[in-house]
């Protein structure tokens, strides 16, 4: 049946038409008047992705008034230590207990203790929701998925070694080094008192049951759709499109000129993380490459990572709006696309200087895209899902990844991909393959450590030569292989596991409603 699904979200767009949200006043009209009176401010509409399912926007800040004694009573019932809150907690928390609170007024109005209801919350940020329909919603079977612990990636994003000393870490007393008290204690309550709690990966997995105490009940790992892939005739002609506008973009920025059949375009992206997502390591990586003989192409290098952008370069929109000239003099400053507000603070720009990238070699071109790629950058002007297709490789060497959905999407557009050993997608990529996967296989997985960070940057680097010196014959089997393993990821073969999940809760849920 369909709409048995409904997604809640918060009201943030008051003053703006909300790009991914299309309203419809007729859906639950009765119950919104009964919302009204019990202060509930919200909108009913459609998610606007495949499928349209039901939304429902919350205006969440009605509730920053009632925040202390909303606290306490979480500290009554379960224990939360929100004293210590700061930072997006109080945004987060206040909008998961107006979404519990949409929940029990819809359950109310419509269902009774005869349906079978879930309610799943997706990282810490939902926990205070999570916790409140436990308490007032019994009936209602409920599922918690943290993709990555809060103290977890902190651990790793303060530069510490989380895997060398792995199980001599407790997370509260992290927490309190870290001054993360207050998210991890609402994440580690809300992982104690679910019906189901479920982690994206194996390696978080091992996470949960060190920072939180709690070991998971099912790995959810994260599955993918297919549909927007462009279909053969329009991925070729659309691929040619893109590679020819970065190797115009590469012209533009550094008067040098790039012929497409000499030329390989790699690429990086994901969260602004430095060190959790390994984009030092992908400088270090490319830097490397200026000393390889071997080296067989010219290689054009991305990192697509949205920084602090104050607006496109006036100087690059204008070269490249010259579409008829080809440039023989570099811009300044010719590894990036966009003007930062923080620029003499950049970590990107601040690695690329010290290791001496400044696009005079002519064999490694480096370029920083500083955005969002969602088409209205001012620069590419392209959605990400169509800047991937030019790729003849991608690398995301992460430090710190439950799962990674850039690897993923990167071998479902058919690009080759180099990932490590510490993603959960490289772990599930070894699993499927039989062993650590090799660039031939469409997915290599390098070992990282804590300790192995020049042997990690020395192997990518061999690899992107491996993979420059292929045929295109080879290159073309290579290309397959990434898209028949991304095919195994399909959300159709991953989603036996939200059933088990979703059993699990609603068994439990069941038990309680029966006594």
């Amino acid at each position: 049946m369909p709409d048995r699904i409904i997604f809640i979200g918060p009201d943030c767009w008051s003053k703006t038409e909300c790009p991914y949200f299309m309203e419809d006043g007729s859906l639950f009209s009765d119950w919104k008047v009964e919302a009204a009176h019990q202060g509930l401010k919200v909108r009913t509409g459609r998610w606007t992705v495949p499928g349209n399912p039901v939304a429902i926007l919350v205006d969440f800040t009605p509730f920053y008034s009632d925040k202390d004694s909303i606290y306490g009573r979480m500290w009554e019932d379960f224990g939360v230590d929100s004293l210590h809150a700061y930072g997006d907690y109080d945004e987060a928390s206040m909008f998961s207990y107006a979404a519990a609170r949409v929940v029990e007024s819809y359950y109310k109005h419509y269902l009774s203790a005869h349906d079978r209801v879930i309610y799943h919350g997706n990282e810490w940020m939902t926990g205070l929701g999570l916790l409140y329909i436990k308490k007032y919603l019994p009936a209602v079977a409920t599922v918690f998925t943290t993709h990555a612990t809060s103290i977890g990636r902190s651990i790793a994003g303060n530069n510490k070694a989380l895997y060398e000393y792995f199980e001599g870490y407790n997370g509260d007393q992290m927490a309190g080094e870290l001054n993360m008290q207050s998210k991890h204690s609402i994440e580690k309550q809300t992982a104690h008192n679910v019906d189901c709690f479920t982690t994206v990966s194996d390696i978080t997995a091992k996470e949960c049951a060190q920072l939180l105490d709690k070991p998971v009940d099912v790995v959810l790992p994260n599955g993918f759709d297919n549909s927007f892939v462009p279909s053969a005739a329009a991925f070729k002609s659309r691929r040619q499109e893109v590679r020819k506008f970065i190797l115009r973009l590469a012209n533009v920025l550094t008067g040098d000129t790039f012929d497409d059949k000499s030329t390989m375009i790699v690429s990086t992206s994901g969260r602004y993380e430095f060190r959790n997502k390994g984009i030092d390591a992908f400088i270090d990586s490319i830097s490397k490459l200026r000393g390889a003989d071997s080296l067989g192409k010219r290689v054009i290098a991305l990192i697509e990572v949205p920084a602090w952008v104050k607006a496109p370069r006036e100087d690059v929109k204008a070269r490249l709006a010259d579409s008829s000239r080809v440039y023989d003099t570099p811009l300044p400053n010719p590894v990036i696309t966009h003007e930062l507000n923080n620029e003499w603070e950049d970590k990107v720009l601040g690695m690329a200087s010290r290791l001496g990238i400044d696009n005079t070699d002519h064999r490694v071109t480096l370029i920083f895209v500083p955005c969002y790629l969602t088409g209205d950058d001012g620069i590419f002007n392209m959605p990400y899902y169509d800047a991937i297709l030019g790729n003849d490789l991608c690398v995301y060497p992460s430090y710190y990844e439950p799962w990674g959905y850039t690897p993923l999407e990167a071998v479902a557009f058919h690009v080759p991909c180099i990932t490590t050993d510490l993603a959960g997608f490289g772990l599930w990529a070894n699993s499927v393959i039989g062993r650590y996967g090799e660039i031939a296989d469409g997915v290599k997985v390098v070992h990282r450590t804590d300790t192995n960070y020049d042997a990690l940057t020395t192997e990518i680097c061999d690899t992107i030569v491996e993979y420059s010196a292929l045929s295109p014959k080879d290159v073309t089997k290579v290309r397959r292989k990434a898209l028949a393993l991304s095919e195994k990821a399909l959300w159709s073969h991953f989603i036996k596991y939200y059933h088990e999940a979703y059993d699990m809760a609603l068994r439990k849920a069941a038990k309680r409603t029966d006594k």
